[in-house]
């Protein structure tokens, strides 16, 4: 950030990610020696002259395992803002989506089209669909982002959820209250509910990628019950950042709230990304969905694709999630007299499918990087005719899938999509057309 939007150190340094592994355990960092309080949260004088504040994105009564928030150190506090008022939705919308009725069609879009110039992160988000209630604080919204350009003063929050971003062209910097992180294609990045950060583009643009706006209970690592100890994403692969703050925060900022659906705005006469220290586990992580460690059959039949589970939005009911990110990674496919593709089924979730790169195994045309498919409760899908025909006939040798990164958001409720998601250019209107043909082998 500073004067030219980097994020500065001491000195006036630029500021290189750096990181502090681990998932859902306490992080604790200071970008200046003693800035952070030793032996209690809140003393009568913070060090340094600091404001102390707690950030909270769980209940204050929530069990410790699923408690989540920080304490922050920051030069002013969050409170020291002028009066939010509305500012322009632009294409992002907030549920409940009722824009159009729930579509049991299966669907299928192209990537979004490159962004206008001067784009940046906040005003090139692209809402698809949702379900739940933003202000029940239950369901999800799928969003595209788009952008050609960085965040110039400007800053983002979202009161409604967490973000979890997944990169499918180009890096983003996130430049968040606790520090940076740097994600390209094959990372994810999540952003707690309330924390604030801004999106620079430090390779230029454009770049585009997804977005899971989760309303619901913050992720968690699925557990892991017959599997053992071990096995798909390992805690000490989420990387925390480290505490950066504005070292020249004296000049007007755009601060965005996203609250119950809707975009409000301020402008503050200084930076909020102005924290020094902090502590706590209520904080964006980053993690390389190349290490997750995927697990599958050697023996026979394709495994459901809960396995692949990286992230987990639990709800109400054991086993029946708010939302799931799942990832089809690079693996060995070894099953014997085994249809290897996923199966033909229908689902009781609603599944909506990214392509970061390469190709997906069930669809062999027409699944583009950057674009997606919606299978929405029980609408009947699977491979296509041509992927069918194939694997039918295939020899079953060992074979590796190492050509393509695939990703899904999976929810419990059907998603109910923007009236811009049903009547956009890039939708595929043939979608359908992919299982025509698939003929009837039946001889009695």
């Amino acid at each position: 950030m500073g004067t030219h939007g980097m994020v500065t150190g001491p000195g006036g340094a630029a500021v290189k990610p750096a990181y502090s592994p681990g998932f859902g355990n306490e992080h604790s960092s200071e970008a200046v020696p003693g800035a952070l309080p030793v032996g209690r949260n809140s003393p009568q004088r913070a060090p340094l002259g600091l404001y102390a504040e707690q950030l909270s994105g769980t209940a204050f009564t929530q069990p410790r395992a699923a408690n989540r928030r920080s304490w922050l150190y920051r030069i002013r506090p969050s409170a020291a803002h002028p009066r939010f008022t509305r500012t322009g939705n632009g294409r992002l919308r907030g549920a409940p989506f009722e824009e159009t009725v729930p579509d049991p069609n299966r669907l299928r879009w192209d990537p979004l089209p490159d962004p206008d110039p001067d784009t940046d992160f906040v005003s090139g988000l692209w809402t698809l669909g949702g379900n739940g209630d933003v202000r029940q604080r239950t369901g999800i919204a799928i969003h595209l982002y788009r952008a050609s350009a960085s965040m110039t003063d400007r800053v983002f929050g979202d009161s409604d959820g967490e973000l979890l971003i997944v990169p499918e062209r180009g890096t983003l910097l996130l430049l968040t209250e606790f520090g940076a992180l740097r994600a390209g294609p094959g990372d994810i990045a999540l952003i707690p509910r309330g924390v604030r950060f801004r999106v620079e583009l430090p390779e230029g643009g454009p770049v585009r990628g997804y977005v899971c706006e989760n309303y619901g209970t913050p992720f968690d690592l699925p557990e892991l019950g017959p599997i053992g100890a071990n096995g798909l994403a390992n805690p000490r692969d989420f990387l925390a950042p480290t505490a950066a703050y504005d070292e020249n925060p004296d000049r007007p900022v755009e601060v965005i709230n996203k609250f119950c659906g809707n975009l409000w705005a301020a402008v503050y006469d200084h930076s909020p990304l102005d924290v020094v220290a902090w502590h706590g586990s209520h904080v964006p992580y980053l993690y390389d969905l190349r290490r997750f460690n995927v697990l599958g059959t050697i023996s026979y039949d394709h495994p459901d694709p809960s396995l692949f589970t990286v992230l987990t939005s639990a709800s109400g009911t054991p086993g029946l999630a708010n939302a799931d990110f799942v990832v089809f990674a690079p693996r060995w496919l070894v099953g014997e007299d085994t249809f290897r593709p996923p199966y033909f089924h229908r689902n009781v979730m609603s599944e909506y499918m990214g392509l970061i790169e390469g190709s997906y195994d069930a669809k062999a045309e027409g699944f583009r990087p950057g674009g997606g498919s919606l299978h929405n409760m029980m609408s009947a899908h699977g491979p296509d005719r041509e992927t069918f025909d194939r694997a039918s006939a295939a020899e079953l040798r060992p074979q590796k899938t190492d050509d393509g990164l695939a990703f899904m958001f999976e929810t419990r409720w059907p998603v109910t999509l923007t009236a811009q998601a049903l009547s956009a250019g890039h939708l595929q209107r043939g979608y359908d057309e992919v299982w025509q043909g698939l003929e009837r082998h039946f001889r009695p």
